[in-house]
C-alpha cells in the first residue's frame, strides 16, 4: 500500500516506517531499512516521534512499486526491511507501524500529515503500550486411519451382479450416511472446539481478531485449520498464556500453535 502528499519530489522523498512515543532519542544506527543510501532517522511530531528515512523517489513511484508487487522475492526484501526497522523500534518503544511504502514529499509534509493523524495514533499507542501480538492456530484431528475405517465391501464377483443379496441397496446407503454424519460431527467438534479456545485465550487477552482459516494446503499435509486469530496480550501475562495453551491442548486433544511475540500490527488500525 502507498499513501502519498502530493507529488513526490523528483530526486527524494521521505518513507515513513512508523510512529512512537519516545522519552528518549530512538538509537537507530546499523538501520539500513529499505534504503542504504541515507541512514534512518527520527522526526519530531509534537510529543511523538515518526522513524523515517530520505530515498530516491524514482524507487517509490507508482509505476515502480506496482511492478515490485508482482516480483514476491523484491517485495518480501522490502517488507522484510520495513519490518526489521519497526520491530528494533518496538522494542524499545510503545509503537504503531505504518504500512508498507508511505511515502511524502519532505519532512515538512510527513509532519504535518502525521501530526494531523496525532489522536488516533495516541489512542493506538495507548492501547498497546506494554502488550505484544500472538497467533494462535488450532487444527482439527487429523481423518482416521484406514485401519479405524469401516471395512470396505468385498469387490463383487462377476456372477454377483445378476444375484445382489438382499437389503444391500439398503446397507450401502446406511453407510454412506453414517460416513457423511461422522464427518459433519467431526466437523462440528472441531468448531466447538475452536471456539472454546478462542473463548479462554479472549478472557487473557484486552483484544482479539478471528481471521479466515488457511486452506489445508496452507495448513500443511491433511491438517485442517479451524482457527485462525490473533490476541492482544499484555507482557506479563505472556507466561499465562503459555500454560493456557499446554492445558487446552491436553484437555482438547487438539493441535494448538501459538507463534509470538509479535509488533502488534493487527490492533493499531488504519492509520
Amino acid at each position: 500500500m502507498m499513501e502519498r502528499s502530493g507529488e513526490a519530489s523528483e530526486t527524494n522523498a521521505v518513507y515513513v516506517y512508523a510512529v512512537c512515543r519516545a522519552d528518549e532519542e530512538p538509537s537507530l544506527g546499523g538501520l539500513t531499512g529499505v534504503s542504504g543510501d541515507e541512514p534512518v532517522r527520527s522526526l519530531s511530531i509534537g510529543s511523538l516521534t515518526a522513524i523515517v528515512q530520505t530515498v530516491r523517489a524514482a524507487d517509490f513511484t507508482d509505476e515502480v512499486w506496482q511492478e515490485r508487487l508482482t516480483d514476491e522475492n523484491e517485495l518480501e526484501l522490502y517488507a522484510r526491511a520495513h519490518h526489521e526497522v519497526v520491530s528494533a523500534v518496538a522494542a524499545r518503544f510503545p509503537t504503531v507501524p505504518l504500512p508498507l511504502a508511505t511515502l511524502y514529499n519532505g519532512d515538512e509534509r510527513a509532519g504535518l500529515a502525521l501530526a494531523n493523524e496525532s489522536p488516533r495514533f495516541r489512542t493506538a499507542l495507548k492501547r498497546i503500550a506494554h502488550h505484544a501480538e500472538w497467533g494462535v492456530k488450532v487444527y482439527a484431528p487429523v481423518a482416521q486411519s484406514a485401519a479405524r475405517r469401516a471395512p470396505e465391501e468385498r469387490p463383487a464377483e462377476p456372477g454377483d451382479r445378476a444375484r445382489p443379496a438382499p437389503g444391500a441397496g439398503r446397507a450401502y446407503l446406511e453407510r454412506k450416511r453414517n460416513l457423511q454424519s461422522q464427518r459433519e460431527q467431526r466437523q462440528a467438534d472441531s468448531l466447538r472446539v475452536a471456539d472454546a479456545v478462542d473463548a479462554d485465550v479472549s478472557r487473557i487477552a484486552a483484544a482479539s481478531r478471528r481471521l479466515r482459516p488457511h486452506g489445508s494446503g496452507a495448513a500443511g499435509g491433511q491438517r485442517v485449520q479451524v482457527l485462525n486469530a490473533t490476541y492482544l496480550v499484555a507482557e506479563h501475562r505472556a507466561a499465562e498464556l503459555a500454560l493456557l495453551a499446554a492445558g487446552l491442548r491436553e484437555r482438547t486433544g487438539a493441535e494448538i500453535e501459538v507463534s509470538g511475540p509479535w509488533v502488534p500490527y493487527s490492533f493499531v488500525g488504519e492509520v
